[in-house]
């Protein structure tokens, strides 16, 4: 009751703040209708991370050598996807926009005592194109195998702004950027994939891609009638479409690399903050919402897994094989999107880069 009860008051608390904006009747009605669909959505998701917590953890073991990249892991989620991959042995390539920030996490990491792992920091911003560019070619020129890439980086919500090459921010941050990552860095994941163990792509996405009952890649940056909730919804759906495709065809080719979407849960974190919920309930997140440290498990799960070995292109929630929405399963809107997004990006033919 208390959880229902804390729902509704959020609800209501909501539609309030929307109605006192002052926005045109049209868009009321409309951002309105997301913030239900967000909070049902939000409920429901925390209570499948209550029941499904059992399953939601992972043993450390060595995996010495091994490789990952990982976009922004300066705090949240990211920070600690590091930790676990550290603790595993691995050696960690991160891709953050204050490399100092990131140089600094070691000694924070080796403090706090975990010893094994390395880190490698490079300066990335994700939302521009040409800053992915330049990561790429730092990253392949030093390790000529990749094993696990997490396409992590994200931004959530916010008002319309446009990046540096003219995309909506949130499409370039969550989607287009990691898109291009996952192009230019695609030739040495197959080198460090195997026929036994396949090296992974594992694109961080979220459930609020089932809010969004439709898919138009027409207008995918939103500029004819931006909703914030919308354009963020419309990148993570972006993200599992893609995540789909792209294993599909790496199966077809026979390439020993499988991709991954996870849903970490609903996370308390700086993406909350600035949100009608924070700002109306800011008990809520502390109270409801995973650790970042609990919302890591899963993104390293589906990277190291062996229990995923060969059941690629699917999305995990809570270390567990879990259905995404039904517009996702569309072979055609795949391509659609796939198709379209290499166009935008200027892509002939995606994993070959000259």
């Amino acid at each position: 009751m208390l959880f229902i009860g804390g729902f509704l008051v959020i609800v209501v608390l909501t539609g309030i703040a929307i109605i006192r904006s002052k926005k045109p009747i049209n868009l009321i009605f409309t951002e309105a209708k997301y913030e239900v669909l967000y909070n049902f959505e939000g409920a429901r998701s925390m209570w499948q991370d209550i029941v499904m917590k059992k399953y939601n953890n992972i043993e450390v073991s060595s995996k010495s050598g091994r490789i990952a990249v990982i976009s922004g892991g300066t705090r949240g989620i990211g920070l600690e996807v590091i930790k676990l991959l550290l603790k595993h042995d691995i050696t960690v390539i991160l891709g953050c926009r204050n490399t100092m920030q990131g140089e600094a996490l070691l000694t924070v990491f080796r403090e706090s005592g975990i010893t094994t792992g390395k880190l490698d920091v490079y300066n990335l911003d994700i939302s521009v194109m040409d800053s992915v560019k330049k990561f790429a070619v730092l990253v392949k020129e030093k390790y000529p195998k990749i094993h696990y890439l997490i396409n992590n980086a994200g931004i959530m919500f916010g008002p319309y702004v446009e990046t540096r090459d003219g995309f909506e921010s949130q499409l370039a941050t969550n989607y287009l950027g990691h898109f291009l990552l996952s192009h230019l860095l695609f030739s040495h994941l197959k080198s460090g994939g195997g026929k036994d163990v396949k090296s992974r792509i594992v694109n961080v996405s979220s459930c609020a891609h089932n809010v969004l009952g439709e898919f138009t890649v027409e207008d995918i940056s939103e500029r004819k009638h931006y909703i914030a909730g919308h354009a963020y919804a419309q990148s993570k759906l972006a993200q599992i479409l893609f995540t789909k495709y792209l294993d599909q065809y790496c199966k077809n080719e026979k390439m020993n690399v499988q991709v991954h979407a996870v849903h970490p849960g609903i996370v308390n974190t700086d993406l909350f903050n600035g949100t009608t919920l924070k700002s109306l309930a800011p008990w809520a997140p502390s109270l409801f919402f995973k650790t970042p440290e609990k919302g890591a498990v899963s993104v390293v799960y589906a990277c190291l897994s062996e229990d995923l070995e060969e059941k690629g292109g699917t999305y995990i929630v809570n270390c567990q094989i879990f259905p995404a929405s039904k517009i996702t399963d569309s072979l055609q809107l795949q391509k659609n999107l796939f198709d379209f997004t290499k166009g935008l990006l200027s892509i002939e033919d995606f994993g070959v880069y000259k």
